[in-house]
Formats: C-alpha cells, structure tokens, sequence
C-alpha cells in the first residue's frame, strides 16, 4: 500500500493534535514522547526492487502501529525529499511494505523509519536508518550479487561460529543490489539446539518454535522468515543492499508442485497433517509477500516474476519455475501439453516479450533452478524431473520443450546478451551452452553461472544433460571423500558477483566462496547488431 507523499502538514495530521513539533534546522519534526512503552522495529529494514526512480521499503512492527517513512539523499535528513506512511496491523502480522517513488536515478537514497502507535497516537517509536541506490539512468559501472538457500539442511545460526557469515562477505563488496534465487528460507527444515560434526565439535543453533518442525501454518511460515532475520549479518546487509527476490520450492516444502498431495513417503516422513501442497503454498505465498520487499504486481496478486530495469546497462528478469509447473514426474513428454510446463504459457510469453522490448545491453535471467544440470525428483532411485533436464540427452522432451522453444525465440528475435542465473543445487559450476554440442541446435550461445548455498548444506556436483549442449568450464563441489551436506563451517558455501563496466558494456563474473576469494571469473564482452 502507498499513499500521496507526506508533506509536513499531513505529517503532523498522522500524529495528532497532542503532538508535539520542534524545529531542527528548519525542518518541522514530531516530538518523540518518552514513554517508555515506545513501538519497536522487530526484524530491521529491508529494500527491494529498486528502479532508477523507486523502490521498495520493509520493516515489521511489535504491535499494531503506523510506519512512517522519510527519504533523504544524505544521512544527515536535513532536507527530507518525500514521505509515506502504512499501517502495520495484525492481518499481516505487523509487517509493512511502502514504495517510494519519484526518487532522483544513481542516487544514494537514505530513508528513515519508525512506528506511531495506533492506539496512543503521541507515542512514537525511535528511528532507524537503511540505504540503497536508485539505478542510473546513464551508463554508469554496476555490480551485484547473487546466491541462494539460507538455512537449509537443518544449519541455523550458530552464533559462535558468525552467523550466516556469507552475509557480511557479500555485505563487503558493497553491490548495487542482491539476487536471491530462491530457498530464501526453508520452511521444511526444522533445526535442532545442536548437531554433531564430523570433527566431532558441536553446531549449536538457535532455536525457536516454528522452526522447531515443518510449517504448516502461516504463523510457521512467518516463523521461518522470522528465524533468518534473528542474524545479524542478515539484518546489517538488509539495510544496506536492496534484495531482488524470487521463491523455489523450499519456501513451501521440497520439490513442490501445484496439486501435488502429501500423503507419500517423501513428505509423510516430514509428519504433515495437511495433505495438500496448494493448501501450503497459499499461506507460505502470503508470508513470502509479508516478509520479502518484492513490488507488488498489478496484473496478478502474489505473482512473484517480473522485470527490473537497472539502467542502461542492465535489465533483470525474476522467473518463477515452480507455481505455474506441470507434475514432477518422468518428464518423457513429446508434445507441449501441462505436463511439461515450467514457466506455464503465461510467463513464457510474458518473458519472450520482456526480451524482445529490453534495449538494455545485458539481459540477465534470473532462475530459480538450473537449465542443463540434471535434478531428480528422487535422487535414490534416480527417478523424475525436479528441474528441466531429464538425465537422458537427446531431443528435448517434458520441460525441455519449453526451455527449447524460448531459446529459439531468442535467437530469431536477435536478442542479445543474455546470461542466466540460478543456485538450486548447493555448489557453484559455470556452463557454457554451445549449440554445436548439443542435440537441440537452434539457438544462439549462452552462459549459466551457478553459485550458492548461502548458508545451508553443500552437495554435488551433478551431472550435465546434452540436450542443449552444456559445457562444464568450472565446479566446486564437495569430493567423494568428504561426502555430501557439508556444514557452513566447512567453508563450502559459495556465492556470485558480476560487474558490468560503464565504459565499455563488458560483464566480468566472478565465482566467490564465503571468504570472499575469486575461485574462477570471466568476462564476457557485449555483442552488437
């Protein structure tokens, strides 16, 4: 929710006619009272989906209250350029999300929030301060990040140990913004006081009760968002870096699909009461949208794909492969029929014309699972596809049919420079796709990086499908001697950063791990007519 701009007088009208107002080097500000019952901030602030004029702002309240807002191009807030207010109430679990618009692009914005308690009007809450930039609107340098899985695998935050360290390493490289590409918590994944390790030495988590077992509820759901946001490094780089954010399957429970029911022995073991997974995923999709600075869509209520223009430079597309997604079954499909849908029709064609309009240099898919890499739906028996590839090469067939026919649009649309994104699989690899060693031939070359986890299990590495020609150019992954699930205190936990060059339009991706040391970059040079 957004409303008009918040000029002084509305500012004071929001306060009462009991509040007090001083002025502090001109500017007119509510006296804050001293009562010692004041509305607190529970969980930091966060943004997201910033624009070269807008972006969105998050924080939760302790109580029903109403969030106020104040922008600034300096963290001084001398001169405030706008204002907004929304109220935080118990239907939402005191979170509230504003954007702000009409913001000066490649700027540093500064904004400023703090809660007015609804029912005592003059009681307001102190103050607290995040930051982000705007997009340029010319061809600046830019540069972010991106990884996925927080808290997966049963590792939560062991605070002698850091914390969700990767937080801080990314937090360091001072990006533009952070692409989450899913898992952004793990709703299935309980976590226990301690867990042993192979050394012998203890993991230690915090503990709460909704992470205590599997969500079902939304209050659950809401604990899991909750829980991630206890870590400091976590609450230190929200307010500093804005996040792009898309969800996979972990927000809901493991390789989940729209009608799947959860009466099987893969989610039976997990002691579900619900027995639907669209029942699930109709109350994670809410505290997702509470909890997550994603901008609302107009066109489709709790639709998480979209696009962001980030400048010249640069437009993001956020996909979304698991809401819209056919069964995970054999994936053995000759025709495109619902069976194999992934994106769905709708996205797919809401995705081809993103692209074909984008006059950005540098297209980047954002994926919450990977193109070539083959994911089952149960790695046991090695049956079923999770992701896209099926594991048996050949022409494309099930999901493959989709990915194949979005790829030949790219290339008769003559749409450049696109590159993908993913996480998913807990190891970081690139691949280079290359129609000549593929056996599906008709598209153009193009990169997939992979990196992540954040901050949960390492696994890997997997193994690569034909069928669009992936070519294995880096991995790191766990050997066969230290096994798979390794700790975030093995250091395997890996993340990704890109820098695109103002000057010349060249994109240098760099695959990172959690102390921040280059393991594998490249750069890739933008192509033209």
């Amino acid at each position: 929710m957004t409303v008009p701009p918040l000029n002084r007088r509305r500012l004071l009208a929001t306060l009462g006619s009991a509040a007090m107002v001083t002025g502090i080097d001109g500017v007119a500000r509510p006296y804050l009272s001293r009562a010692a019952d004041r509305p607190l901030i529970t969980h930091g602030l966060q943004s997201g989906d910033v624009s070269a004029d807008s972006g969105m702002v998050w924080a939760r309240a302790d109580r029903p209250a109403r969030m106020l807002v104040e922008v600034a191009t300096t963290d001084s807030f001398r001169t405030i350029h706008s204002g907004t207010y929304v109220d935080a109430l118990p239907e939402s679990d005191y979170t509230a999300k504003a954007l702000l618009e009409n913001l000066p692009a490649g700027q540093d914005i500064f904004y400023r929030i703090r809660f007015q308690d609804i029912s005592s009007p003059t009681v307001l809450g102190e103050p607290v301060t995040g930051r982000f930039r705007t997009a340029p609107a010319d061809r600046r340098s830019v540069s972010f990040v991106w990884s996925g899985d927080t808290a997966g695998q049963g590792w939560g935050i062991d605070e002698a140990r850091g914390g969700m360290r990767m937080y801080a390493t990314m937090r360091n490289t001072r990006p533009d913004f952070f692409i989450h590409s899913g898992d952004t918590v793990y709703a299935d994944a309980p976590i226990a006081a301690e867990v042993k390790l192979p050394d012998g030495s203890l993991w230690k988590n915090l503990v709460t009760e909704e992470k205590s077992k599997p969500a079902e509820t939304l209050a659950e759901f809401r604990g899991n968002y909750k829980y991630n946001l206890l870590d400091r490094n976590l609450l230190a780089f929200n307010a500093e870096v804005p996040m792009f954010a898309q969800w996979d399957d972990h927000e809901v429970t493991n390789n989940w699909w729209p009608g799947e029911d959860l009466t099987g022995a893969k989610h039976q073991r997990l002691r579900y009461r619900e027995q639907s997974a669209l029942s699930l995923a109709a109350r994670a999709g809410r505290a997702f949208h509470e909890y997550i600075p994603i901008r609302p869509a107009q066109a489709e209520l709790g639709r998480v794909y979209r696009r962001i223009s980030y400048g010249p430079l640069l437009d993001v597309f956020m996909l979304d492969m698991r809401s819209y997604r056919g069964p995970n079954g054999e994936g053995r499909e000759e025709t495109y029929e619902p069976a194999a849908h992934l994106l769905g029709p709708q996205q797919t064609a809401w995705l081809k014309r993103e692209l074909q309009g984008s006059r950005a240099t540098w297209k980047v898919i954002a994926a919450d699972q990977p193109l070539g890499l083959t994911v089952y739906e149960d790695f046991v028996r090695k049956w079923g596809v999770e992701a896209v590839a099926q594991g048996i090469d050949g022409p494309p067939r099930g999901r493959e049919l989709e990915i194949a026919d979005l790829l030949a649009f790219i290339k008769r649309a003559n749409v450049r420079n696109t590159v993908w994104l993913t996480a998913d699989v807990h190891y970081t690899a690139a691949h280079y796709y290359d129609p000549n060693k593929a056996a599906f031939q008709d598209f153009d070359p193009f990169w997939e990086f992979v990196s992540g986890p954040i901050h949960a299990g390492c696994f890997g590495p997997g193994a690569l499908d034909s069928t669009f020609g992936p070519q294995l150019m880096y991995v790191k992954a766990p050997s066969a001697e230290q096994g798979q699930n390794l700790s975030p205190a093995s250091g395997m936990q890996f993340f990704g950063h890109v820098a695109i060059d103002g000057a010349n339009g060249a994109m240098t991706v760099t695959l990172k791990d959690i102390d921040d040391r280059a393991l594998w970059l490249t750069r890739l040079e933008p192509r033209t007519g």
